[in-house]
């Protein structure tokens, strides 16, 4: 029987029972007042044992938000690591990249600086040559006009 029903008989036991004139004590039926509190005797324990119920349910919820909390954490702390892990990468690779960029700019402008002086040493090379091929042009041309007059002479 439920504790608080108990009591509202109670109380209704003692609304019902008869006042002493002057005072404020109430003449009450002996009999129906041990009833009642027999009764709450035996539902007293049922009470506290549904409170027990109650609390150990309640501890088992609190246990249980609490695991699922603590595996709600360490899922996103595994979550945010991998993504600081993965932006880490990503800026690790950012950075060699550009590293790669910037020591291939500095390989071309070589390579061209070489290449142009190269081609500079190779085109003066030819210059030389063809200066000396043109003088000897020059000098066969000279060679034949100074011995043509003196066969027609």
């Amino acid at each position: 029987m439920d504790i608080l029903h108990l009591v509202d008989r109670l109380e209704e036991l003692l609304n019902q029972s008869r006042a002493f004139p002057f005072t404020h004590n109430v003449i009450v039926d002996e009999e129906r007042m041990l009833g009642i509190i027999d009764q709450m005797r035996v539902a007293i324990p049922d009470e506290v044992k549904k409170a027990q119920q109650v609390l150990v349910q309640r501890d088992r919820v609190i246990a249980q938000a609490q695991e699922e909390a603590t595996r709600t954490l360490a899922i996103a702390r595994e979550k945010s690591d991998q993504l600081v892990e993965r932006d880490a990468i990503v800026q690790a690779a950012q950075t060699r990249a550009d590293q790669i960029l910037s020591q291939a700019r500095v390989d071309v402008e070589k390579t061209r600086q070489e290449v142009d002086k190269y081609v500079v040493d190779q085109l003066t090379h030819l210059e030389i040559e063809l200066d000396r091929i043109l003088q000897q042009v020059r000098n066969g041309i000279h060679t034949l006009q100074h011995d043509l007059p003196q066969t027609e002479k």
